[in-house]
């Protein structure tokens, strides 16, 4: 096994692929976005310690998550925020996985605004 070949971990991967903004730009393009609607997919606990002003709550470790998200509207454009990053990662993949195509995640997370 070659040590010297670097890899990039998967999460870094799929992170390439989707639109990351950090705080300043995520919140201007939301505010600026006609039909945005924004998706805190933190644990209930962190929803309720404060989130971002009509922000809707999204807990991503319930297990019925995606049967939520597939009750969105996928003509709408989402702004998806987390702690750190790493849950609105994994939802953005879903939501591009299930046709939605206006996804915007907020890169580092609520940690780095």
């Amino acid at each position: 096994m070659d040590h010297n070949i670097c890899s990039i971990p998967r999460w870094q991967e799929l992170k390439a692929q989707l639109n990351n903004k950090g705080y300043k730009d995520f919140m201007a393009s939301y505010k600026a976005c006609s039909d945005g609607v924004l998706l805190d997919v933190r644990t209930a606990e962190e929803y309720q310690s404060g989130s971002i002003e009509g922000a809707e709550h999204f807990d991503y470790l319930v297990e019925d998550l995606a049967d939520q998200l597939d009750r969105l509207d996928p003509k709408k454009s989402y702004y998806i925020f987390c702690r750190t990053g790493r849950r609105s990662l994994r939802v953005c993949v879903l939501m591009k996985n299930a046709g939605f195509t206006k996804v915007v995640n907020l890169e580092n997370g609520m940690i780095h605004k």
